[in-house]
């Protein structure tokens, strides 16, 4: 079933008009996703002291060895707990084997400070409360331990949906701000060499109380309170986001920093915020916002007017079109995205062209035959799809990669714009 919705999002005047009335198509179908669990692979490596305990199947075990691209004798920081056919059918106590895998796990690894117990379809088919463990656990290891959990099931979710549950299941633990002035909190895991390029912005833009969740180390997570202004860097992080606002801090309406002007719109959203001068905003961010527009001129210059079609994964696709027809010149055929959070990317959606297609939600079959009819030059899904898309000739790029890659903030525009243009290349070489 497919339902035309129309939407009239309000922008900040800094980001332009939208078109007066923005139709989006929202549809219910067959879904081709990975699930939440996937989060685990770049989180268990941005924060360095937990560990994240998957509660789930063999296969759940399987699609973290392989996503992850590691052995597990190399001791990554995360595990799968394996439900067996006992804990399944209610002959064993799931609880107490729990309990036990816990127990071996911390004698083993001493250096955890954080465990999160990750839930997964298995574990929530047989009505597993991960939540009440946790609370049991974390009694039992305080203080040397902190137990949470979340879910990363994929049952109506995407792969992204993975770290809004965990930093949601973070935000009330984190400690309580006393500072009676404002405070800036970055929102959501950026590669540390992304995390160290904003920090150091921020402070050249004299916004010395910047800190960023998740930390890189449990006993670091930042403080939050009413005075507590957030930035989102990511635009999945809805339930994130209510999480902070219940503890009273204010979000900092914005773009995502995707490219050199989504980042100079995202720092300037936040050193207005701050309160910094606008002649401060233009000396920091002239210099490296040129840089960045070089490169990508330079690296993505093969799409120029390409046609690019958005399958519905990774909820990154209204900020990557954007990008892509802004700073590079492609015409979008289709914006596929799983969720449409409006409030949070309402800023994103006054800069996309006026009378883009944009879809919610997925109904594969649906959106295949309209990628078939368009035959776009380069298509954006998940794996599932690809290989078949590029079986019947079309060139694809796995929106999973984009997640696994740094792509935020100046220095990293050259890099994403050669992240598209690289699947064109590809096929200009296989041709010759």
């Amino acid at each position: 079933m497919s339902v035309a919705l129309d939407i009239s999002p309000r922008p900040r005047e800094a980001c332009g008009a939208p078109s007066s009335r923005q139709e989006i198509l929202r549809e219910r179908g067959q879904r081709e996703v990975f699930c939440g669990l996937t989060g685990v692979i770049w989180l268990h490596r941005k924060i360095q002291d937990a560990f994240f305990l998957i509660v789930g199947s063999r296969t759940c075990a399987h699609l973290m060895q392989s996503a992850a691209g590691v052995m597990i004798f190399a001791e990554p920081r995360f595990a799968t707990a394996i439900l067996e056919e006992r804990d399944l059918a209610g002959i064993a106590d799931a609880d107490e084997e729990l309990d036990k895998t816990v127990i071996r796990l911390l004698e083993r690894r001493p250096d955890i400070k954080l465990l999160f117990l990750v839930g997964s379809c298995p574990s929530e088919v047989i009505k597993l409360d991960l939540s009440r463990a946790a609370e049991r656990l974390s009694r039992r290891f305080a203080p040397a331990v902190r137990v949470l959990n979340y879910s990363g099931s994929g049952i109506e979710t995407t792969f992204t949906q993975g770290e809004d549950a965990c930093l949601a299941a973070l935000v009330p633990d984190l400690p309580a701000s006393t500072d009676a002035a404002p405070s800036l909190l970055i929102v959501g895991a950026l590669a540390d060499v992304v995390e160290d390029q904003f920090a150091r912005l921020f402070g050249e833009l004299g916004i010395k109380s910047s800190r960023f969740l998740p930390a890189r180390n449990a006993q670091d997570m930042p403080p939050v309170g009413p005075n507590t202004r957030y930035l989102l860097a990511q635009p999945f992080l809805a339930a994130a986001a209510r999480a902070l606002e219940e503890r009273g801090a204010q979000r900092i309406p914005a773009p995502y920093p995707l490219g050199a002007e989504g980042t100079t719109l995202w720092l300037k959203a936040a050193a207005d915020a701050m309160g910094v001068a606008a002649a401060d905003i233009d000396r920091v961010t002239s210099a490296p916002r040129a840089r960045a527009e070089v490169s990508i001129k330079r690296r993505g210059a093969p799409l120029a007017g390409k046609r690019v079609f958005f399958f519905p994964d990774s909820q990154l696709e209204i900020p990557l079109a954007r990008f892509l027809s802004r700073e590079l010149g492609a015409s979008l055929v289709e914006i596929g995205t799983p969720f449409l959070h409006r409030t949070h990317l309402v800023e994103e959606l006054a800069l996309l062209p006026a009378g883009a297609a944009i879809s919610e939600g997925q109904d594969v079959d649906r959106q295949l035959d309209r990628c078939r009819a368009a035959r776009p030059d380069i298509v954006v899904c998940g794996l599932g799809l690809a290989n078949p898309l590029e079986a019947e000739g079309m060139t694809t790029k796995w929106s999973i990669e984009l997640m696994f890659t740094p792509i935020q903030g100046y220095d990293q525009a050259g890099d994403l714009a050669e992240l598209f243009a690289r699947p064109l290349a590809r096929k200009t070489r296989l041709k010759i």
